[in-house]
């Protein structure tokens, strides 16, 4: 039997990297896919690739926006009755500079992706789940939720919020046998971490690569399919006794 079998999946910022690949993997494994976006052209393109792999639908919408939120949770019960997994996932970088570089502005729209959008998902998706006795969330942090973040503390500040949501929530649901779990990546092999590389005018994109790698124990990017393979495992029935916790998938960072 295929891990997900019968299983109906939602996937917010479904048309980026992480977002596809995990999608083509849950596809695999037997779920219905629903993948939510606000870049409406790259969504379809998506979803059109991911067609052969089983049941998907796409819905364009803005995580930051509640009347979206709610009006996309409320399509996929209209269309499947259900929702057993939530990949809250939507989120951007932002500027990296220091602190007294950044705006007001840029305050504002990183915490209204990374901060808003994760707890309106929850708000909508969270009693959905309990209403149905079970469910798996698994919310997208990185590892600078867990760290300080030199030239990011915006970001950092965002992703250490899904931390204090997730492990607060899982408490809350426990008792109705949903979990809640959030997922920690080091860099990746993303155009995120291009636009990285390119950000430094003092260094050419290879050397930010060869300084960024040399800070990974197992010195290279981590790759969409391994990050994905761990949301399946937090997706599907084999943890089912896990919530509340934080999953590094880093090269080894953390360990230093």
């Amino acid at each position: 039997m295929k891990k997900l079998d019968g299983k109906v999946a939602v996937i917010t910022g479904g048309a980026g990297s992480l977002g596809r690949t995990a999608a083509e993997l849950f596809l695999k494994e037997g779920a219905k896919v629903v993948l939510v976006d606000k870049d409406e052209k790259s969504l379809s393109s998506c979803t059109e690739q991911l067609f052969e792999f089983g049941e998907v639908i796409a819905i364009t919408a803005d995580v930051s926006s509640e009347n979206e939120v709610s009006g996309y949770v409320q399509q996929v019960l209209e269309k499947w009755g259900k929702i057993d997994v939530f990949l809250n996932n939507a989120g951007i970088l932002g500027k990296t500079v220091p602190l007294s570089d950044q705006t007001f502005e840029d305050f504002e729209t990183i915490m209204n992706i990374n901060v808003r959008g994760i707890f309106l998902g929850l708000k909508y998706v969270l009693p959905v789940m309990s209403s149905q006795k079970n469910g798996s969330i698994i919310n997208t942090s990185s590892i600078s939720g867990l760290a300080g973040s030199r030239e990011g503390s915006l970001y950092s500040a965002s992703k250490h919020a899904v931390v204090g949501l997730t492990k607060s929530v899982a408490l809350e649901v426990s008792a109705d046998s949903v979990r809640v779990n959030s997922i920690h990546p080091g860099p990746l092999n993303s155009k995120m971490m291009q636009e990285v590389e390119e950000s430094d005018e003092s260094q050419s994109p290879s050397e930010v690569r060869s300084r960024i790698f040399s800070r990974i124990p197992l010195g290279r990017y981590g790759e969409m399919l391994e990050v994905s393979k761990l949301i399946l495992f937090l997706a599907s029935d084999d943890s089912q006794f896990i919530t509340g916790s934080q999953y590094r998938i880093d090269g080894g960072i953390g360990a230093r």
